[in-house]
C-alpha cells in the first residue's frame, strides 16, 4: 500500500516544476490543473479501482502511473529530484506491460510538452518501444 500524500506531493511538484512550458508559471492554470491531485480525490480513485503505480527511487517516492479505461495512460509524473535516471521510462515500460497483460492492442499518452520532447528524443537516439 502507498500513500496518498506522496501520490499527491509527486503529481503536484511535477506539474508545477517540470511543466512550465504547458502552464507558463500562470497560477490559474496550475491551480485547475492540481485541483484534483489532492490526497482525497486519489483516495477517492483509488476506491473506484484505479489501477496506480507508485515507484521508489533510493527508498524516496519518485514516480506515479495510472492506466485508464481501454488502454489510456492517466498518470506519468516524475517528481522532480528523480528525473534523468530511467524511472519515468522504467514506469512507462511497466504501463505498457499492464496494457498487453490486460490485452490492449494500443496504449494512449497524452504527453506535455516536455514529456512530448523527452519521449521524442528517447525514440529518436533508437529506443523504437516510445
Amino acid at each position: 500500500m502507498f500513500d496518498v500524500f506522496d501520490l499527491s506531493r509527486i503529481l503536484i511538484r511535477s506539474i508545477t516544476k517540470l511543466c512550465v512550458a504547458d502552464h507558463a508559471d500562470d497560477p490559474e492554470v496550475i491551480a485547475q490543473w492540481t485541483a484534483n491531485k489532492n490526497p482525497a480525490t486519489i483516495r477517492d480513485w483509488i476506491d473506484a479501482g484505479a489501477q496506480i503505480w507508485l515507484v521508489e527511487q533510493a527508498g524516496q517516492p519518485a514516480a506515479v502511473g495510472a492506466l485508464g479505461q481501454d488502454g489510456d495512460i492517466t498518470l506519468l509524473y516524475i517528481d522532480p529530484d528523480h528525473t534523468g535516471g530511467g524511472v519515468g521510462r522504467a514506469l512507462l515500460e511497466k504501463l505498457e506491460q499492464e496494457l498487453i497483460r490486460a490485452g490492449c492492442a494500443e496504449g494512449r499518452l497524452e504527453a506535455t510538452k516536455n514529456s512530448a520532447g523527452v519521449l521524442c528524443t528517447a525514440w529518436l537516439a533508437g529506443d523504437r518501444r516510445m
